[in-house]
């Protein structure tokens, strides 16, 4: 059987965003300057940047009994990500993230799981021909922590590539990042999984910890790449914010295409640096991700 799809296993939320100048004082009520209601979810988020950049994608997932869970679905369909196995649970809310983002691009994020929690390691092995048909996992942290490690361990005996993105940080066992290929955390998480105080020794002890290969993003300052014959730095692309949700996910949903593309981790990097520099130039986590003619336009125009 020929495999090349991407396997997601993680969150399905939506996004209630309150756009205004500055972020509220502790007990401080403001005024916005607008609201949108989004698609969101990491493990969504990245489905839909994987699909958007070309790739047949399979979501594994959980939404509510509620009326966002056919909105969540249909907007998954929409962008072309097989829903399969997106399962709705009784008695439950969607997930839901309320999100503020200020005049310079920043936002605070507080999540309502909801069904995300309700996502067991049944739901994986209900989901094991998406396994069969894909090369790569990509996988979050808004998911049980058994589920996680069940999820990531099954890749794995498939023959799977295991993209790993530690967002939000769960306490895991140390041996569960053996089984980890890529593991990309941003600067906090690492500081926060390894109980480093810097980066670099974060990046080895990952590596130490079985991890194959860590990539600690860090926003506009680019990249750190982490492997065993030592670390480099990789450069992003220099533009104007106007919303930094959802950059993440599209650099891990980019990174996963790129890799089942066969390009090399540099480039890989490179890549996904280029897609979530493209995105955060839009309002929205997931519908601001780019599309793969308007990267490919995009990197035509610059020097990277």
């Amino acid at each position: 059987m020929s495999r090349e799809a991407i396997s997601v296993v993680g969150s399905i939320h939506m996004d209630f965003i309150i756009f205004a100048d500055r972020f509220p004082k502790p007990g401080e009520t403001i005024t916005g300057k607008g609201f949108e209601m989004q698609p969101g979810g990491k493990g969504a988020n990245q489905a839909v940047a994987a699909a958007r950049l070309g790739k047949e994608v399979y979501m594994i997932g959980r939404v509510g009994d509620d009326y966002i869970a056919d909105l969540l679905i249909e907007n998954l369909e929409e962008n072309k990500v097989n829903t399969l196995h997106v399962f709705k649970t009784s008695g439950v809310h969607s997930g839901i993230a309320l999100i503020t983002v200020d005049s310079q691009g920043e936002n605070t994020i507080v999540v309502a799981p909801g069904a995300d929690d309700h996502l067991l390691p049944k739901d994986i092995d209900k989901a094991e021909k998406s396994f069969e048909k894909s090369k790569i996992l990509l996988i979050q942290y808004e998911i049980p922590p058994e589920t996680i490690q069940y999820a990531v361990k099954k890749a794995k005996e498939c023959g799977l590539t295991v993209i790993v993105n530690p967002a939000f940080v769960r306490k895991l066992p140390e041996e569960f990042y053996k089984y980890v290929d890529i593991l990309t955390p941003n600067r906090i998480e690492a500081l926060e999984i390894t109980g480093e105080k810097n980066i670099v020794d974060a990046g080895r002890k990952l590596l130490k910890m079985g991890v194959g290969k860590v990539i600690i993003t860090l926003g506009a300052e680019g990249s750190l790449l982490f492997r065993e014959d030592g670390h480099i730095r990789i450069p992003t692309v220099k533009v104007k914010p106007v919303d930094t949700t959802g950059a993440g996910d599209a650099f891990n949903g980019a990174l996963a295409v790129a890799i089942l593309e066969g390009k090399s981790i540099e480039e890989a990097v490179k890549f996904a640096s280029v897609a979530a520099a493209l995105k955060v130039t839009k309002r929205g986590a997931q519908k601001g991700l780019p599309y793969r003619e308007e990267l490919e336009e995009f990197l035509r125009k610059i020097k990277f």
